[in-house]
């Protein structure tokens, strides 16, 4: 089975029941990663997850057969999510495909996300003429499809939106489809919204819960780490890895937050009236009344020699993070750096 996001929401009720592989591709990685998200949801009985790289499979070919077989330690069920780079699924797939052709076993669902494979990748020609299998590919969507998409995840949950509702939230979640489903899973919940009961979403509602930019998506985590909250950063990487947030992306929004802080810094000089300082500056209206609390908290935590080390490890974090070569996964690399720094704030 083939699919691209012009048809992929009437493909996929059966293909959650049908297929046992899924293949998502394309230019549109945030797209392929909400369509694999929407088929695990799908699954009659999706079980545990379970997670794996690109780069497990390309040094254990024999890994992803070996766990699709496996019997869950927590639930009868499970199913196996595979984020990758390029073709480094191609073998382990092989492999996996050939034990399911040759009867050995019957697997759970496997999904790959391959970020920069395409449908014609050779991961991809794996599956494209299997009935067992499901190849879908993404390209980025234009404000009107996503302002559409957003209507029906809305729907969805009996949430009654707007064009202009719905467009407003596209344009904050920087036409990432994962930012805009959790911006309308949090609108839904705000308003008690359920498909029996369906309420109408308007723009006070979204005003008191929503994301103003895309900064805004990735805000939580960044205010975790500032302000030292480690009790939080567990849930916030939990949230982090289940919506695939870019981790490029988030280590801009934490570039942006601690350029901020740097001015901020310049400005309080030797003194310690952080909280008066920010206040100040929020009443002058340089920075946003929502961000003034965190702020305050961080400007506070994050001065003189500390406020640079910061600087210099962010730096050298972006420069990992885009280091050709770099065979550990961008998130997991992020997570590592983003706790370390979280606890040096809390210190």
């Amino acid at each position: 089975m083939k699919a691209s996001q012009k048809d992929f929401l009437a493909v996929a009720p059966r293909a959650a029941r049908q297929a046992r592989v899924f293949f998502f591709c394309g230019p549109d990685e945030a797209g392929a990663a909400a369509a694999a998200q929407r088929i695990a949801a799908m699954l009659d009985d999706p079980g545990e997850r379970i997670e794996l790289s690109g780069a497990d499979l390309r040094r254990d070919p024999v890994l992803l057969a070996d766990e699709a077989r496996s019997s869950s330690l927590f639930a009868d069920a499970r199913h196996i999510v595979v984020r990758a780079t390029g073709d480094e699924a191609h073998d382990a797939l092989a492999n996996h495909l050939a034990g399911i052709d040759a009867g050995e076993g019957v697997p759970c669902p496997v999904l790959i996300v391959a970020t920069s494979a395409t449908d014609k990748s050779r991961t991809a020609k794996l599956v494209e003429k299997r009935d067992d299998a499901l190849l879908a590919m993404f390209y980025p969507p234009d404000l009107g499809q996503l302002r559409d998409a957003i209507r029906t995840m809305g729907d969805e949950l009996g949430l009654k939106l707007t064009g202009e509702i719905a467009e407003r939230i596209a344009r904050a979640a920087g036409l990432d489809i994962r930012l805009a489903q959790s911006e309308v899973t949090k609108l839904a919940t705000f308003l008690d919204a359920h498909p029996s009961a369906p309420v109408a979403g308007d723009a006070e509602a979204l005003d008191a819960i929503g994301a103003r930019t895309e900064d805004d998506g990735f805000m939580p985590l960044v205010n975790a780490v500032l302000s030292g909250k480690t009790a939080r950063l567990s849930g916030e990487l939990h949230r982090m890895r289940e919506l695939s947030l870019n981790p490029v992306g988030l280590l801009l929004a934490f570039e942006r937050r601690v350029a901020q802080l740097a001015q901020l810094n310049a400005k309080l000089g030797p003194h310690d009236d952080a909280r008066g300082l920010v206040s100040a500056e929020a009443r002058a209206r340089r920075v946003f009344w929502k961000d003034e609390r965190d702020l305050a908290d961080q400007l506070a935590l994050w001065r003189g020699a500390k406020m640079g080390r910061l600087v210099e490890r962010l730096i050298a974090l972006h420069a990992e993070l885009l280091a050709p070569g770099n065979n550990m996964a961008g998130e997991t690399l992020l997570a590592q750096s983003l706790t370390r720094l979280a606890r040096a704030a809390a210190r």
